[in-house]
Parts: structure tokens; C-alpha cells; sequence
């Protein structure tokens, strides 16, 4: 997919620190309960590390006990993008930023606890976090 944000990856290098880049331009994972967002409460928006765009609103954010911040939706509209992910010898959903292609985490169909159903499980470091004015 061609993304609106289009660098090289020697761009992405210099812009993100080793760990980021693992994580949002190579598919990495950080360790579960490990993320500085997994506790994160205050009324906020999440937006993608790499490019900045909004990605997740702090009203769909839930403690889902997986280890990492977990939404049951991403924000109105088409913020991430869904791509089926046959690593690992599992098949998982990957979410990824619409806007440059980043890999925020994988999506699962595991909350019935919520308004959707869904599990957006995503990497602390992939993500940032503004509060509300």
C-alpha cells in the first residue's frame, strides 16, 4: 500500500530510537506489562510515534489484562489498517498506521466485554499519548 507518509528507512532510522524502529518499521513486539502507556488513564489521545497522526481516543482504552494498552476501537475513520499476519506459525491481524505504515500490534476478537467485541492490543512504544486541555 502506498501511504501518505512515504520516508526511506534511513529517514525512519534517524527519526526513531533503535528500540522504535524495531517495533513500528520491522514488526517487533515489546515485553508484555513493560510499556509506559499500559497504565495510562487520563482523558487523552494516542497518535502514532513514527508520524503523528491520531490514531486511538482514551474512552475506548480498557485494562483487558494482556499486558499491553488495549482499545476497542481505533478513532472514527480509517487511522490503522488491518493486514492479515501469518508470522510465527499463528494467524493474527496486524494493525498498522494508515497514514505511514508503522506496526502499532495486532487486533483480536476476544473482548466481549466491550461495545465491539475487539481487542486492539498495541505497543506502548509505538504510540504517544496528549491529554485532554
Amino acid at each position: 500500500m502506498k501511504y501518505p507518509i512515504q520516508k526511506s528507512e534511513d529517514d525512519w532510522r534517524s527519526q526513531l530510537t533503535e528500540f522504535e524502529y524495531h517495533v513500528l518499521r520491522e514488526a517487533g513486539t515489546e515485553r508484555a506489562y513493560t510499556g509506559e502507556l499500559l497504565e495510562e488513564h487520563r482523558t487523552g489521545i494516542f497518535s502514532c510515534k513514527a508520524c503523528g497522526v491520531e490514531l486511538f481516543r482514551s474512552d475506548a482504552k480498557f485494562d483487558s489484562h494482556c499486558g499491553w494498552p488495549s482499545f476497542y476501537e481505533p478513532k472514527a475513520g480509517d487511522a490503522v489498517e488491518l493486514i492479515e499476519d501469518r508470522s510465527h506459525g499463528m494467524l493474527r491481524t496486524e494493525v498498522r498506521c494508515a497514514n505511514c505504515g508503522s506496526h502499532l500490534g495486532h487486533v483480536f476478537e476476544d473482548a466481549p466485554q466491550t461495545p465491539t467485541g475487539d481487542r486492539y492490543c498495541i505497543n506502548s512504544v509505538s504510540i504517544t499519548f496528549a491529554p485532554a486541555n
